[in-house]
């Protein structure tokens, strides 16, 4: 767990690890990164907003391509969310029950209670909330929406996803004061992406206290 915490700290340092060891796959190990965790419901606590940011600060010193860079992860992102669809118009809310150990009813229920409040647009507006990124899509096909209508939302808020983010780590990623707070940066990233869902959580848990 504390390994893990620590490759979340210091992303900058394992991607540019990375980039040294792998050189062009980079890209490949980024998508294959961002496509888990937006498609996949066993993956969500992948790095999805912090690891765009920082693949996008490797980009403005010239070390990736910022174009192929956000091209290679907004494919990504708009396949997680379709086969993750899929997966939920297929198989359901069968594999989620209390007691599973990877599929946690409860994550599936925020999702649900988070679609049915904003409807269609939940797909563009999850994409920047952890957890919720995960299982928006999932719910979108367990509720059978319309895949045309769902594939339109996918790709607008993949792209716009993608695209705020590698603008926000290329142009101000290389900054001195962020490169020297780096760590700071990404917990504030971190931190602010689970502001709205944490306060949905509460709500819940208060909604939930005053029913019983």
């Amino acid at each position: 767990m504390l390994d893990f915490i620590d490759i979340f700290l210091h992303l900058d340092s394992y991607l540019g690890s990375i980039i040294q060891e792998y050189g062009i796959w980079t890209y490949a190990i980024l998508f294959i990164i961002i496509f888990l965790e937006t498609g996949i419901v066993v993956t969500p606590f992948l790095p999805g907003d912090s690891l765009i940011f920082i693949a996008a600060t490797f980009a403005g010193i010239g070390v990736l391509n910022p174009l192929w860079l956000f091209l290679i992860v907004a494919a990504a992102a708009i396949l997680g969310d379709t086969v993750n669809y899929w997966i939920g118009y297929n198989v359901g809310p069968r594999v989620f029950h209390k007691k599973s150990r990877y599929f946690k009813m409860e994550h599936l229920e925020r999702a649900q209670k988070f679609f049915k409040k904003h409807g269609p647009k939940t797909i563009v507006i999850a994409r920047f909330l952890p957890i919720i990124r995960t299982f928006a899509p999932f719910v979108a096909g367990i509720s059978k929406m319309d895949y045309k209508r769902f594939l339109t939302y996918n790709v607008l808020g993949g792209v716009f996803w993608v695209g705020l983010f590698v603008s926000l780590g290329y142009f101000f990623g290389n900054m001195p004061i962020v490169r020297e707070n780096f760590t700071a940066v990404i917990v504030i990233i971190i931190l602010a992406s689970l502001i709205p869902p944490g306060y949905d959580y509460i709500q819940h848990r208060r909604k939930k206290a005053i029913e019983k």
